[in-house]
């Protein structure tokens, strides 16, 4: 019994310490995109200056660099679930920042039972352990794709990531070269799994490793 509320209180502090980072991640993209706005003016008038002196060549290259500013924050995923658009693009903005291409496509279903909060657990961690592995790599050998959306009348998630060499199973998950709470973040994700009823599998090879979830819609 003790054991068990020990348990409990290690998973509500790890959750609470998850949500407390992603809503500062989330913040950060906000404030980038607060601050684009705020320059907007300046950015026209130093455009307009340019081309009233003729400066096109000045002013190409100007649009070029607003144009990979804004595509660093803006938000490029809607899912039809605010915290989870607010998570799946502050992700991709780090992912970004790390100089890893993401393809994603993501539609949460309307009847999908997972709440906000376990949507935060599964994505998050997901694209943490995909953020992590591809970091070790040449980033020209670095990606990650995802998918959110339905299956039949299941809830379907597919995360495929970069990876370095194949990784061996323990205990039913794999091995994790970063220590502990990788490899605890991994199992929270198949508790949450496993607590609507759904199907978790992980499979890891050379170059790659991918997660997919399913979860029977309501």
């Amino acid at each position: 019994m003790l054991f068990q509320k020990w348990i409990d209180k290690r998973i509500d502090a790890y959750q609470s310490d998850l949500l407390q980072k992603y809503c500062d991640e989330v913040e950060s993209m906000y404030t980038k995109m607060r601050g684009w706005r705020h320059d907007y003016h300046n950015h026209i008038q130093a455009l307009q200056a340019s081309m009233a002196l003729g400066n096109y060549d000045q002013v190409n290259e100007y649009l070029r660099s607003l144009n990979e500013d804004l595509t660093n924050v803006d938000s490029t995923i809607k899912t039809g679930r605010v915290m989870a658009d607010a998570i799946l693009n502050g992700k991709m903005n780090i992912a970004a920042q790390n100089k890893i291409p993401v393809n994603a496509k993501a539609r949460i279903p309307e009847s999908t039972p997972v709440s906000d909060v376990d949507l935060c657990v599964i994505i998050g961690n997901l694209l943490d352990n995909a953020i992590e592995e591809n970091k070790k790599l040449p980033e020209e050998d670095r990606f990650i794709r995802i998918y959110i959306g339905q299956k039949n009348t299941q809830f379907y998630l597919a995360f495929t990531n970069a990876a370095g060499k194949k990784q061996e199973r323990r205990g039913g998950l794999f091995s994790s070269t970063k220590g502990s709470s990788h490899g605890f973040g991994l199992a929270r994700v198949k508790s949450v799994v496993k607590k609507y009823g759904g199907l978790f599998s992980a499979d890891s090879e050379d170059g790659g490793f991918t997660t997919e979830i399913l979860i029977p819609l309501a």
